[in-house]
């Protein structure tokens, strides 16, 4: 069990990198990525874009990271169980 949730968190997080980096647009202008935004003056609409980017990217990487958490103190209170 421990390792399906270290290997979903895993993916969680590489998906989340590859969202993070992923370029969005508004109305035709490139907003840049929620890692990266573009630089110089942007549409306001670029705000809505790049918050919702962020908003989906911390969603992912905190699903991702709390999956691997949980399969590590599985795996930790298994092997305690095993010495006992």
């Amino acid at each position: 069990m421990n390792k399906i949730l270290a290997g979903a968190g895993v993916v969680l997080v590489l998906v989340g990198l590859g969202l993070g980096f992923r370029s969005v647009s508004a109305d035709g202008v490139d907003c840049g990525s929620a890692f990266s935004p573009a630089r110089g003056i942007t549409p306001m609409a670029c705000d809505g874009q790049l918050d919702s980017s962020v908003t989906l990217v911390t969603v992912v990487l905190v699903a991702g990271v709390l999956l691997l958490a949980v399969g590590l103190v599985l795996k930790l209170v298994r092997d305690r169980r095993v010495e006992a």
